[in-house]
C-alpha cells in the first residue's frame, strides 16, 4: 500500500538489471516485520531502500527514524539510543527521550551499525530480543515497539571473525539481508538519476538548466563512480552551479573529464612572457633563422654537436622544469602546460617520469 507522503519502490530510481533482486527482496522484506540488513558501498542509497521499505509496510506514515551509528561520540551512544533522565550524567539536564522511544511504532534505521561500540552491542541485542530499553539514569525499562533496519558498508562477517561485533548480534540484524549493488555496476539508471537530480537541483537553486548534452551523459557513464549514487547528485549540483546554459556540458564537469579518457578539457596556456636575453647572449641571424645559445629557460634545444633534439626530450625537460617549479602540484602542472591532467599523467608514463617523479 501507499501513504501520502510516503516513499514506495515505485518512487526509486532502479530500473536497471542489477537493482532489480533489491527491488524484490525489499518488497518481499516490507510485507513482513523481519529485520532487514542493507549491504553495500557508501553512497549507494541505503537509506532510500530503507525508506521505501517503510512506506511500503504496514507502518507506513509512522515514524521513520534515521541514526548514523558512526557519527555519534561514544559516550552519547547508549543516551542516543535509550535516552537519559534528568541527572543521569553532568549536562543531562532535562529529560531525554532516545531514538528508540521517538520510533515507537514505526522504523528505526541503524546506518553504519557495525561501528557501535561492544557494549552498545548488548544493549542493542536487549533492546531488539525483549522489545524494551532502559533509558540512562532510570529504575525501570521502557516498552518500544519498533521495527529494526540496518545498514553497514563493512564486511561484518570479517568484523564478527575479528571480534569486533557480536556474533549473535549480527545474525540477530542479518536475518534477511539486501546487498544494494554499486553504481558502477548498474550504469543504465544514470541517465534517469542525471535528469532527476537536474530537475530537483535546478529547482532548488532557481537555475535555467534543463537536461544534459549527450557527449556530457556519455562521459558520465564511462567514469566508475567511487563515490556512488551519492557522489553523482553532488557532480550534478556543481555542473548547475557552473553551468551558463540551459545543458550541461562536458565543460561543466571538469573534474570528472580530468579523469576520464578522451573527455580532457584543455586549458588555454597562459601565454609567454619574452625572456631578455643578456647582450653576450643575443641571436644571430644565419641565412634568416635566429639562433641562440640553444637553451629555451635553461632547457637544451639543441644538441653538442648543434643538431636539434628529439621534441619527446624536449618535452619531458619542460615537464621536470614545471613538477619541480609548481611542487608536483599536479593539476597546477597540468594547468600551466595547457593539457589535461590525464593527458599529463599519460606522458609522464610514456616518457617514463613517474618512477624519477615518485
Amino acid at each position: 500500500k501507499k501513504v501520502t507522503g510516503a516513499l514506495s519502490f515505485a518512487d526509486l530510481i532502479a530500473s536497471s538489471p542489477a537493482m532489480a533482486n533489491v527491488m524484490r527482496l525489499g518488497k518481499r522484506g516490507a510485507a513482513s516485520t523481519i529485520p532487514i540488513l542493507i549491504e553495500g558501498e557508501s553512497g549507494v542509497g541505503k537509506e532510500m531502500i530503507a525508506r521505501a521499505i517503510q512506506g511500503e509496510s504496514d507502518r507506513a506514515g509512522r515514524a521513520f527514524v534515521a541514526v548514523n551509528c558512526g557519527a555519534i561520540p561514544e559516550n552519547l551512544v547508549e543516551s542516543t539510543l535509550c535516552g537519559h533522565e534528568k541527572g543521569a550524567f553532568t549536562g543531562a539536564t532535562a529529560k531525554h527521550m532516545g531514538k528508540f522511544q521517538e520510533a515507537d511504532g514505526g522504523t528505526l534505521f541503524l546506518d553504519e551499525v557495525a561501528e557501535l561500540p561492544l557494549d552498545m552491542q548488548v544493549k542493542l541485542l536487549r533492546a531488539i530480543q525483549e522489545g524494551e530499553v532502559d533509558p540512562v539514569g532510570s529504575r525501570r525499562p521502557v516498552k518500544v515497539n519498533v521495527r529494526i533496519v540496518s545498514a553497514t558498508n563493512r564486511n561484518m562477517i570479517e568484523m564478527v571473525k575479528a571480534g569486533q561485533f557480536r556474533e549473535d548480534l549480527y545474525y540477530r540484524l542479518n536475518v534477511f539481508p539486501i546487498m544494494v549493488p554499486p553504481l558502477r555496476d548498474r550504469k543504465d539508471d544514470i541517465p534517469a538519476l542525471v535528469n532527476h537530480f537536474i530537475t530537483k537541483l535546478a529547482a532548488e537553486e532557481g537555475r535555467k538548466v534543463r537536461g544534459i548534452r549527450p557527449d556530457a551523459l556519455a562521459m558520465l557513464m564511462a567514469y566508475a563512480w567511487p563515490g556512488n549514487v551519492r557522489q553523482l547528485e553532488n557532480t550534478v549540483f556543481r555542473a548547475i552551479v557552473l553551468c551558463e546554459g540551459d545543458q550541461l556540458g562536458i565543460e561543466d564537469f571538469p573534474q570528472i573529464a580530468s579523469l576520464v579518457d578522451g573527455y580532457e578539457i584543455m586549458v588555454p596556456a597562459a601565454p609567454v612572457m619574452p625572456v631578455p636575453v643578456p647582450p653576450a647572449q643575443q641571436p644571430v641571424r644565419r641565412g634568416g633563422t635566429e639562433v641562440s645559445d640553444g637553451t629555451a629557460l635553461g632547457i637544451p634545444v639543441v644538441t653538442d654537436g648543434g643538431h636539434i633534439r628529439k621534441l619527446e626530450d624536449v618535452e619531458a625537460d619542460m615537464i621536470k622544469l614545471a613538477l619541480h617549479r609548481y611542487r608536483g602540484q599536479m593539476s597546477e602542472v597540468a594547468r600551466k602546460l595547457g593539457i589535461g591532467r590525464s593527458t599529463l599523467y599519460r606522458k609522464m608514463r610514456d616518457l617514463g617520469l613517474e618512477e624519477a617523479e615518485g
